[in-house]
């Protein structure tokens, strides 16, 4: 596999920790722990030697491998487990015969793509929960800050700059707390063997994928997924609704820092080639940028969903790309809106006066208030 994208954008496409916890290396570490794995549970279980077992996990070590070299050798069989494989296997010795034993390249695959996204979550929910304080913080200092509302970018009625924070704050919780909810629910082992019967492991398969999700730290599934990809599409969606909440979030920042609007900024604006004079909310112009990308690969891991009987002809590989790139873009857009909320200069003067230029400037948000107390109180609360 190549990585995630060219370095040249990664400063702007690729911000915070996601990044580096989805690329080659992160993959090849997690594919050699569930190979090592799989064989101290098989020794456990009796099904092959501890010596093996032990000899696998001491030649289970990605400074053994390259990631380039196993990705041009799975050219030859469509995945890059085949190689790596055929190497641990040399690797091995006289235990090689134990290494894979039972196991299908899915098998591997899919439980190192549940363990790099299990991982790469971490940032990622780290920086959601920092945007959703912040968004808090906002909500409580303006809690009665009045402004105008807009409706179709146009001035509607009066409303708070702590309701509109308010409303940042509840659409980031609610995205934080269900990708919380899928990491902890959804992200599970795969394992089935060829065609997802466990036949080689006969009464102890279940015990296997027990011990596997134990070991890995992952769920154990009531039955094999191989073709049965909801897990992959809660984690899409997971993705994309926190990408999405980001970019509403970014939007408004966008368009409040306009000069003809000027209720907010960033304390460290960006420059521009042509124009001195610029000064560009580029937290979270990159926010929006970063986010872009998610609804189309979405679009593709649901698509993906349709695989064939017991194993995908197509596609299973078309969701790895896809998954990877939806990881990295949401990661770089959380991380991209917590810089920008950190650096926000909040205008309530501009604020005051723009609203005097309303025909309904004398009207009162009356519920404003409770509305934010409401938000604050579920966030304070939680899931």
């Amino acid at each position: 596999m190549k990585p995630h994208t060219s370095s040249l954008f990664d400063g702007v496409l690729a911000r915070g920790e996601v990044a580096a916890a989805v690329g080659d290396d992160a993959w090849l570490t997690a594919m050699l722990q569930v190979e090592a794995a799989l064989a101290q549970v098989q020794a456990f279980s009796g099904l092959i030697p501890q010596a093996d077992a032990d000899a696998i996990a001491g030649c289970a070590r990605p400074e053994h491998f390259d990631p380039a070299d196993l990705g041009a050798r799975a050219a030859a069989s469509g995945n890059p487990v085949v190689p790596l494989v055929e190497t641990l296997r040399a690797l091995a010795g006289p235990a090689g015969p134990s290494v894979h034993l039972g196991a299908t390249s899915q098998d591997i695959l899919d439980t190192a793509g549940m363990l790099v996204a299990s991982q790469a979550l971490r940032p990622l929910l780290a920086d959601l929960a920092a945007c959703a304080e912040l968004a808090a913080r906002l909500a409580r200092e303006h809690r009665d800050t009045r402004m105008i509302g807009r409706t179709l970018l146009r001035q509607a009625v009066p409303t708070t700059f702590g309701l509109k924070a308010a409303g940042w704050l509840s659409g980031l919780d609610a995205a934080r707390w269900r990708l919380e909810q899928v990491r902890r629910e959804r992200l599970a082992v795969q394992f089935g063997g060829a065609a997802g019967t466990l036949a080689p492991f006969g009464d102890d398969g279940p015990d296997v994928v027990e011990g596997l999700a134990t070991l890995l730290g992952l769920t154990e599934p009531v039955l094999p997924w191989h073709t049965e990809r909801t897990r992959v599409a809660d984690l899409a969606g997971a993705l994309g609704a926190a990408a999405g909440i980001v970019a509403k979030v970014a939007r408004d920042l966008t368009l409040m820092a306009q000069d003809e609007v000027d209720e907010a900024s960033d304390s460290s604006p960006g420059g521009s080639s042509a124009m001195p004079h610029k000064r560009n909310p580029v937290a979270a112009v990159c926010a929006l940028g970063s986010a872009g990308s998610a609804p189309g690969l979405v679009a593709s891991l649901l698509a993906a969903m349709a695989h064939e009987h017991e194993r995908a002809a197509g596609a299973w590989h078309a969701e790895w790309r896809p998954l990877r790139e939806l990881l990295v873009c949401t990661g770089s857009a959380a991380a991209w809106l917590r810089a920008a909320l950190e650096r926000l200069l909040v205008h309530p003067d501009v604020m005051r006066a723009n609203l005097s230029r309303s025909t309904r400037s004398d009207e009162s948000p009356d519920a404003a208030g409770v509305l934010v107390d409401r938000a604050l109180q579920a966030h304070a609360k939680g899931p």
